[in-house]
């Protein structure tokens, strides 16, 4: 009666250590894998710095964009007479230019 038991003890104690050594492990390389993942949290890759200086630079074209049609706008009118339309068209102007120094400029095409 008592084989059968200790035969069946013996191989749970052999599989058992599996466990216990994966676990070993696990606990061990824990703290190391949770500070690479705050490292990455914490760092910007090439990419994503790539991907948000671009997203940066068409915020800035779009208004750019957008203060060009309001000059248009502003220029027509105070070619009717509008001298509040030329102030505005001047103050547009001024905007447009301190955007621009923030806009990479194109290579020309050979």
């Amino acid at each position: 009666m008592r084989a059968p038991q200790l035969v069946a003890l013996g191989l749970a104690s052999l599989a058992l250590q599996g466990c216990l050594a994966r676990a070993a492990v696990d606990v061990v390389t824990l703290p190391v894998r949770a500070v690479s993942k705050g490292v990455d949290l914490a760092t910007t890759s090439q990419s994503e710095a790539d991907e948000n200086r671009g997203r940066e630079i068409r915020k800035r074209e779009e208004q750019l964009g957008k203060l060009e049609r309001d000059y248009d706008k502003a220029m027509e009118r105070c070619g009717d007479g509008d001298d509040a339309a030329c102030d505005r068209a001047q103050a547009i102007r001024a905007e447009q230019r301190a955007l621009m120094q923030g806009v990479p400029v194109e290579p020309e095409a050979d």
